[in-house]
């Protein structure tokens, strides 16, 4: 399969220089190099910029409500598991009204995709600070600085249980696609944060600012297997193991600004996921999932009587 296979027709009116575009290409590139059909993906978006996504991809696209892009991927997923499953959303989205949601989608370990599209601003409301901007910051949209703190989402896709957690950058199209791969193919809960410019709305960290130099000289932006960073639990561990990788992860997790780390900060491949544990208390849930089941119909109508719903509704 080829990326151009997941293109449509239908105008992009993203701002130009965006993030976004690069997500969405290696998006179309992931899903062409695993070999997957348009059939077996559903990508749902939330409310913002990056909601508009599914618009753009030639799979099964559902747009949201504002923060609940995880409910309904949720709910997807589990009514037919053999579904590929993506949610995406921006920080504002994700982390703001959605953050509940968030916490929960980790804690279950369904076997889903969600990408955060993270550029620190409510970009289509007009740049409004959005919950990942640290406190004291001021973007050229805002009228004075943040006065709240910041929350980190790898420290909280860690804390919430997810079983993978990475971080991507927009304008490296080839990591990114590879960690886009990587996430779908893990059998859980996977969360990759993708940082990404807005070149109208945030002008404290822009394109240059992330792929310039630090004060030391070094890369601001680097792999974390650059460094023989080792983030996987193996299926069979102990808890010593577990939680000397999650520590880890935690430490990396809150690098920012000298150097910011790109990649896999943590892998639990020993955490039952959430529809292998449904099925050993329904043992016909896989055979027979929701998206396979008929409803039960008389006549071509269905057998459950919406009369009296709808009536009280009207009235």
């Amino acid at each position: 399969m080829q990326p151009k296979e997941f293109e449509t027709d239908i105008k992009n009116d993203w701002c130009a220089g965006c993030g976004d575009y690069g997500i969405l290409r290696a998006m179309e590139k992931a899903f062409a190099e695993l070999g997957l059909a348009s059939h077996q993906i559903a990508v749902f978006g939330g409310i913002g910029c990056s909601g508009k996504t599914p618009y753009y991809l030639e799979v099964n696209g559902i747009h949201t409500l504002h923060g609940r892009v995880l409910p309904f991927a949720t709910g997807a997923k589990l009514a037919n598991p053999e579904l590929t499953v993506i949610a995406v959303g921006g920080d504002g989205d994700g982390l703001g009204i959605g953050a509940g949601h968030f916490v929960n989608a980790g804690r279950r370990n369904l076997d889903l995709t969600y990408l955060l599209f993270n550029n620190e601003v409510y970009g289509l409301t007009k740049g409004q600070a959005a919950p990942t901007i640290r406190q004291g910051e001021k973007t050229k949209a805002m009228p004075r600085a943040s006065m709240q703190n910041h929350l980190n989402p790898v420290m909280l896709a860690l804390s919430s249980g997810y079983t993978w957690i990475g971080r991507g950058y927009a304008y490296y199209p080839d990591q990114l696609t590879l960690l886009i791969q990587d996430a779908i193919c893990h059998k859980g809960s996977a969360f990759l944060e993708i940082l990404q410019p807005c070149p109208v709305y945030n002008d404290l960290h822009d394109k240059h600012w992330y792929e310039r130099a630090g004060i030391s000289g070094h890369p601001r932006l680097y792999a974390l297997s650059s460094e023989n960073y080792d983030p996987l639990v193996p299926a069979h561990t102990d808890e010593t193991l577990r939680d000397e990788k999650f520590t880890q992860g935690m430490r990396k997790a809150q690098e920012w600004g000298e150097r910011i780390p790109l990649g896999v900060f943590y892998q639990d491949l020993s955490a039952p996921e959430f529809t292998q544990q449904i099925s050993q208390q329904t043992v016909s849930y896989l055979e027979r999932p929701p998206a396979r089941q008929v409803p039960p119909v008389h006549n071509s109508k269905s057998m459950v009587d919406m009369q009296s719903l709808i009536t009280r509704f009207i009235l």
